[in-house]
């Protein structure tokens, strides 16, 4: 397939995962600020905006990090391309130039995706009630999955819309927990102390992951928690689910038998797979959670350049540059 298809469903998928969990994003902390009776200091977010990594371009079009500068930022800042309403529009914009390539109602799903969220930046009610809005598009992007899943062919390009979703997510599923870090666990010494349970459990909400949580594990504790997102083999948000299913793809479009790898980038997906395959909980909390979330964001933005380099095209290489730097 031509690489500039693939490069464009490829970002497609990025773009519209990324909306969907900059959408968890807020609902996460928006729960959190509920639980602490409506505490909306700057404590409460300011790690929001570090764990997007965008605090830079935050700095330079906001004085303060209070409730409305937050939500505008990442819900509809058309400065920030990071944005909710900038992720649809470049999702909208790489799906248009490929519109020979995937199904229509594919297609027409994105479009009322891109109207339904241009139509809330216009309005009011997102900033009252923004726990609605992120539930509308999360609701957006499940269906733009569904139909990817149910009208598009199986092949190459298929592929790529899915290598390109996962690695989203596994990205943004260890920034959620990242969140919760900064909230509760100061150091990494305080990993596995005494926490909040109305916390973890408004994290693994706003993952939608609370009711798979307490059928495998029950109790909630900090360990299990970081365990069951970043290392469950089986729940389909979980940082190594993602990774196991990105090497499956990789596979099936460059024909590799297991174990063995073509380009850069799929060697180092299977690295970084293996060593998740006999990593623990006790060696994350040895490490550091938080400092083992920024090595798996750090090799998450190197298999996704190296899948520029390999895949795509010099002159769609320059879309790569659309990965988030690290907070």
């Amino acid at each position: 397939m031509l690489s500039r298809v693939a490069d464009s469903i490829y970002w497609l998928s990025r773009y519209v995962e990324r909306a969907e969990n900059y959408s968890r994003f807020i609902d996460v902390n928006y729960n959190l600020a509920l639980n602490e009776h409506g505490d909306e200091t700057s404590n409460q977010w300011w790690p929001l905006i570090y764990t997007t990594g965008d605090q830079d371009l935050f700095r330079e079009l906001h004085q303060e990090a209070d409730r409305e500068t937050v939500l505008q930022f990442l819900a509809f800042e058309k400065e920030n391309p990071n944005s909710i309403v900038s992720c649809v529009a470049s999702a909208r914009e790489n799906a248009r130039s490929v519109r020979e390539s995937i199904p229509t109602p594919l297609w027409e799903q994105i479009n009322t995706f891109y109207l339904l969220v241009k139509s809330a930046a216009r309005q009011d009610g997102p900033f009252t009630d923004p726990q609605s809005f992120c539930r509308s598009v999360r609701i957006a992007s499940h269906t733009i999955i569904g139909q990817t899943y149910g009208t598009m062919s199986h092949n190459e390009a298929w592929h790529f819309n899915r290598i390109g979703r996962l690695l989203e997510r596994a990205d943004k599923t260890s920034r959620i927990v990242d969140v919760q870090y900064f909230h509760l666990l100061p150091s990494a010494a305080d990993v596995g102390s005494s926490i909040d349970i109305v916390r973890w459990s408004a994290l693994l909400r706003s993952a939608d992951a609370l009711t798979m949580y307490r059928k495998s594990h029950g109790r909630i504790t900090p360990n299990e928690v970081a365990e069951f997102l970043l290392l469950d083999r089986e729940f389909p948000r979980s940082f190594h689910f993602c990774l196991m299913n990105v090497q499956e793809s990789m596979s099936e479009i460059t024909g590799s038998k297991p174990g063995t790898f073509q380009c850069e980038s799929e060697k180092l997906v299977g690295r970084l797979r293996t060593e998740l395959d006999y990593t623990s909980v006790e060696d994350v909390v040895r490490i550091g959670l938080h400092e083992y979330i920024d090595s798996l964001q750090t090799r998450l933005n190197d298999i996704g350049g190296a899948i520029g380099d390999d895949f795509f095209s010099p002159q769609s290489r320059v879309t790569s540059s659309q990965f988030q730097s690290q907070g």
